[in-house]
């Protein structure tokens, strides 16, 4: 699975991150690294949910590309 990280700065200066294959994964951070990470990070723990709760998810081989 290939998860797509789109950044941007917002108006006021914050960097907003999202990982566009798992809804609601968008997070903040003070510059684009930061923001990355904390999106990555946020991606690893949801899918890590998904496992512990019996959800199916397409494969466990993980790859982070930035748009």
């Amino acid at each position: 699975m290939t998860f797509t990280v789109e950044y941007e700065q917002e108006e006021d200066g914050r960097w907003l991150a999202e990982v566009q294959e798992l809804p609601g994964v968008m997070v903040y951070g003070k510059d684009p690294d930061d923001a990355i990470a904390h999106a990555q990070a946020l991606a690893l723990r949801v899918v890590a949910d998904r496992l512990e709760n019996g959800e199916s998810i397409p494969t466990l081989m993980f790859s982070f590309s930035m748009a």
